[in-house]
């Protein structure tokens, strides 16, 4: 029901999920991931609990293998479950139960895992894949963004479109991108549409905010009103 792209920077250690399905809200469920410990989609019959543990696993040291091979013993349903883990290392893993409906696979790289299933065919994670190792040196929502793209335009899911999402964490405890188009026609490309928007009106502000090593933030009213984040 969905196709995914999970991923770890090289060069930032940044974390991302970028992700599209035939149902609304694929990104209330779907993407997991945590600052300095790794990220994962779980999709097919969705288990939430894949996320949630899996990244509390990688948090205890565990490595992407490690997790998978816990995650399965720990399911009673793996035959219906598909999901995609990267660690802080960037090793990927990718599993795709037996019973997922429609064409369904994956693939995965170094730092990189993409997944889906009910798609058109396998060019969706095909061109997904290539488009990303295609797109090095962009930051890393971009390059999310572009495999999304390259997979919807291969096929993507067989019943149509509706929503897409993409979350990218940093070293914060907050996203540093957290975007979402829960029910449209078109999801991923305005998925694109928003972040461009929030290029200019979001993350500026985002940079301001409170961090572990500057709690107070760099926020001030002038640098604020001068990039439009405020009116007079």
């Amino acid at each position: 029901m969905t196709f995914s792209i999970t991923a770890r920077c090289e060069n930032t250690g940044q974390f991302g999920v970028a992700v599209s399905t035939k149902v609304p809200a694929v990104g209330s469920l779907c993407p997991f991931v945590e600052a300095g410990v790794g990220g994962i989609a779980t999709q097919s019959f969705v288990n939430p609990y894949i996320g949630i543990n899996g990244l509390q696993y990688l948090k205890e040291g565990a490595t992407a293998q490690d997790v998978m091979d816990r995650i399965l013993k720990e399911d009673p349903n793996p035959e219906i479950r598909q999901f995609v883990i990267v660690d802080n290392t960037g090793k990927a893993v990718a599993f795709s139960g037996e019973n997922c409906d429609g064409w369904y696979g994956h693939t995965v790289g170094e730092n990189y895992g993409v997944a889906g299933n009910m798609l058109v065919g396998e060019d969706t994670i095909q061109e997904a894949s290539k488009a990303f190792a295609e797109s090095k040196g962009l930051p890393l929502a971009e390059r999310l963004l572009k495999a999304l793209q390259a997979g919807q335009d291969a096929g993507g899911d067989k019943r149509g479109r509706q929503s897409s999402a993409l979350k990218v964490v940093d070293t914060e405890a907050y996203p540093l991108v957290d975007l979402r188009v829960d029910e449209h026609p078109d999801p991923v490309k305005e998925l694109g549409r928003v972040y461009e928007v929030a290029k200019k009106e979001l993350f500026p502000f985002v940079s301001m905010l409170p961090t572990k090593a500057n709690p107070a933030g760099t926020f001030d009213f002038e640098s604020s009103r001068k990039m439009g984040l405020l009116q007079d």
